[in-house]
C-alpha cells in the first residue's frame, strides 16, 4: 500500500494510474478508523481497479475548537489497519497546506436548503467545511466513484448535491450503516466511550427499531413523545434531537405521505460524546 503525504506526490501517482486506465474508488476519512470505514473500502474494491483512502482531520468543519482538539488521532494505527485489510491500494495523508494552500477557510455553498436542517441548525458553517474539503479531495484524486456511509446521511445528501451542482465527474455511492453486534452505529467518537457505555448506548438503535414498528400506526407527534420518554429514563444520556424527515429534502414532517420516503434521525449525547444515528422507515 502506497502512503502518500503531499499533494505533488499524489498528483504524480494519480497521473500514472489514469494513464493506465485504472478506475479509481475513493473514500475520505478523518482517521480513527474502524470496521465501518473498512466496509466502504469493501464496496469500493468490488467496483474499481484501485482503491484510495485519505486521512485528514479537516479544521473548517469543526464549530467547536475543543471538539477539533479532542478528535482522536493515531495515523500509524490507521495505516496499519488499512494495510492489514488488504482493501486499499493507497492512502493520502495531506498536511493542511496541501488542502488549503493559502488559508484554512471554507468556500460558501448553496445546497438548496439541505444545510439548514438538523445538524446545520446547531453547527453553522459545518457543511461549507465538508463541501470545501470533499470538493478539493475530489479535484486532487479524480475518483470515478466515491463512497460515504449512511450514518452521516445529511452529509451524504449534501455531497450528492454539491457534485450535481458543480458537475463533478464522480459517482457518489452510499453504504449502509455498519453496526456493532449490539446495534450501535460505529463511529470514531465511540472510542471515547467506556465499554459499558457502548453497551448501554444500544438503546439508540433499539429505539429506532421501535420507531420503524410504530410509524404506520402511530402519529408522528406521539412517536416523538415516546422517544423522549425513553431517553428521559436513561441515566447519563441526553436526547439532543429526534425527528422524522423526508429523505429527499431532509425537512422534518409531522405527517406521512404515501408517495414519499422517510427516515428517522436521532442524536444522543452519552457522557459528553455525541452519537448520531438514523434509519430508513419501511
Amino acid at each position: 500500500m502506497e502512503v502518500i503525504k503531499n499533494r505533488k506526490t499524489l498528483q504524480d501517482f494519480i497521473e500514472r494510474q489514469k494513464e493506465m486506465g485504472k478506475r479509481i474508488g475513493f473514500a475520505p476519512t478523518m482517521g480513527a478508523l474502524h470496521k465501518g470505514h473498512l466496509s466502504l473500502y469493501e464496496e469500493a474494491k468490488k467496483e474499481n481497479d484501485l482503491v484510495i483512502s485519505s486521512i485528514f482531520v479537516n479544521p473548517t468543519q469543526f464549530n467547536n475548537p475543543e471538539d477539533l482538539e479532542k478528535y482522536p488521532r493515531d495515523v500509524n494505527r490507521d495505516i496499519l489497519i488499512l494495510e492489514k485489510s488488504g482493501l486499499v491500494d493507497a492512502v493520502y495523508i495531506p498536511e493542511v497546506a496541501d488542502i488549503y494552500p493559502e488559508k484554512a477557510e471554507s468556500q460558501s455553498y448553496d445546497f438548496d436548503g439541505l444545510e439548514n436542517e438538523m445538524e446545520g441548525k446547531s453547527r453553522p458553517g459545518h457543511f461549507d467545511g465538508v463541501g470545501t474539503v470533499v470538493e478539493e479531495l475530489f479535484r486532487q484524486i479524480k475518483p470515478d466513484n466515491a463512497y460515504f456511509g449512511e450514518k452521516d446521511f445529511q452529509q451524504l445528501a449534501i455531497i450528492r448535491k454539491m457534485v450535481d451542482k458543480k458537475h463533478l465527474p464522480v459517482k457518489i455511492k452510499g453504504v449502509s450503516i455498519y453496526r456493532a453486534d449490539n446495534g450501535l452505529a460505529l463511529s470514531s467518537r465511540n472510542q471515547r466511550l467506556h465499554e459499558d457505555r457502548k453497551e448501554a448506548s444500544k438503546i439508540i438503535y433499539e429505539t429506532l427499531q421501535k420507531v420503524n414498528d410504530w410509524f404506520r400506526t402511530v402519529s408522528i407527534p406521539e412517536i416523538k413523545e415516546r422517544v423522549t420518554d425513553i431517553f428521559d429514563n436513561q441515566q447519563g444520556m441526553q436526547l439532543e434531537y429526534f425527528l422524522i424527515a423526508d429523505e429527499n429534502t431532509l425537512q422534518e414532517t409531522d405527517f406521512f405521505y404515501k408517495d414519499r420516503k422517510f427516515r428517522a434521525f436521532i442524536v444522543v449525547v452519552v457522557d459528553g460524546v455525541r452519537l448520531i444515528d438514523n434509519m430508513h422507515l419501511d
